[in-house]
This record gives C-alpha cells, sequence and structure tokens, in this order.
C-alpha cells in the first residue's frame, strides 16, 4: 500500500484495534496472474506476540485452495469520507477523500479438524454475537456437523501489518476543526467515525 511518511501508522496496538473494530475484511490472492478476494469476518487475536487471524470460507468457493502456496492479503477498511474544499481557507485546493486502511499480509494454514472448525465457529458467535451461543449450544450435533462440512476454516500469521491513516494531516489545524465540526454532524456513521478519528489524531498531537 502507498503510505505517505505522513499518513503512516506506526502504532501496533492502534492497527490492531481499528483491525478488530472493523473486522469484515477482504482476503485477496492470486492465481496464474489473476486476483480474486472475497469478504470475510475475521476475529483478530495476538498469540506469542504475533497477530493472528482466524476466519472460513464455504467450501464451496474455491478461493480457499489457492491460500496456502502463497502469503495472502487482507484489507480492513471501512470508515471514509468526501472532504470538500469549503473547508479550506484558500480557494486554491480540490476535494479529496479521507479514510484509514490497515493491509495484513502472512501465510495460511487450513484447519481440518472438525473439533478445531468448531472452535472457530464458536469463537466467531462469541465474538460477534456472544447472545446467540446458548440457541447454538442446543442445535443437533448432526445439523453442526453438516455446517462444518460445508466451510474450510483458516488461519493465517501475520507477517506484515502496515496501516495508514489519511486524516487531513496536511492541513492548517482552523481547516482541520471546520472538517471535524461538519462531519460529525453528518448523518452518516462513516463521516462521523472519521470526524472522531481525526479528533483523536489531533489531541494525541498536542
Amino acid at each position: 500500500m502507498y503510505i505517505p511518511a505522513l499518513n503512516l501508522t506506526t502504532d501496533r496496538d492502534e492497527k490492531i484495534s481499528f483491525m478488530q473494530q472493523f473486522s469484515f475484511a477482504t482476503i485477496i490472492t492470486a492465481k496464474n496472474n489473476l486476483p480474486a478476494a472475497t469478504h470475510l469476518p475475521f476475529i483478530i487475536t495476538i498469540k506469542d506476540e504475533k497477530v493472528i487471524l482466524i476466519s472460513h470460507f464455504a467450501k464451496a468457493n474455491e478461493q480457499w485452495k489457492d491460500i496456502v502456496e502463497h502469503p495472502v492479503l487482507v484489507i480492513f477498511s471501512q470508515p471514509h469520507a468526501y472532504i470538500s474544499p469549503t473547508h479550506y481557507d484558500s480557494e486554491l485546493n480540490v476535494p479529496t477523500w479521507n479514510y484509514m486502511s490497515v493491509h495484513a499480509y502472512g501465510q495460511v494454514t487450513i484447519i481440518t479438524d472438525q473439533t478445531q472448525t468448531l472452535e472457530i465457529l464458536q469463537k466467531t458467535i462469541d465474538n460477534f454475537e456472544s447472545a446467540y451461543r446458548p440457541q447454538w449450544e442446543k442445535l443437533p450435533e448432526a445439523y453442526k456437523s453438516t455446517m462444518i462440512k460445508g466451510i474450510v476454516a483458516f488461519e493465517i500469521v501475520v507477517t506484515d501489518l502496515q496501516g495508514k491513516k489519511k486524516l487531513s494531516q496536511n492541513k492548517k489545524e482552523t481547516e482541520k476543526q471546520k472538517i471535524i465540526e461538519t462531519l460529525s454532524k453528518s448523518k452518516d456513521t462513516n463521516e462521523q467515525w472519521i470526524a472522531a478519528y481525526m479528533e483523536r489524531d489531533y489531541k494525541n498531537k498536542n
């Protein structure tokens, strides 16, 4: 990912926190110079100081067959906002876009053990809707077994974690405040998030 020095995110914990918050990501692979992508929910954990990503494919999605031989890329990117030049003091400006993104490169291990696959499904439930867990526990084992046979669970050990924050860092403080004020009043959730991240970034540097 192209990251100008001004937009580089170096804080590992900040990148991990972002991934955990916006955990519906895109896994990208390539076969015969042709890229393939699937959108999946991920669980992000730390094990022995390594960042681990866990998810699963539908078995009918043949992309899973190409995830072991070469490193994969998982893109976490959610809040973004159009930035109007009306926020700037000078008319000699153009529109832009503010956003945050984390790119995780890593090596995949496919989980073939059914017990481990079941544990991954349960971790996914606990992560996204723990209140559903009692209902899940009551489901027939035969039903769960059939579900497990229809998926391919996998684990990624992250080898390179790149983070980018494009939050108007190159603009005047007065201009940043105008942007924050406008976006924070927006009804668009993405714009509200960008305003919050901009304000947090501003406070951390002052």
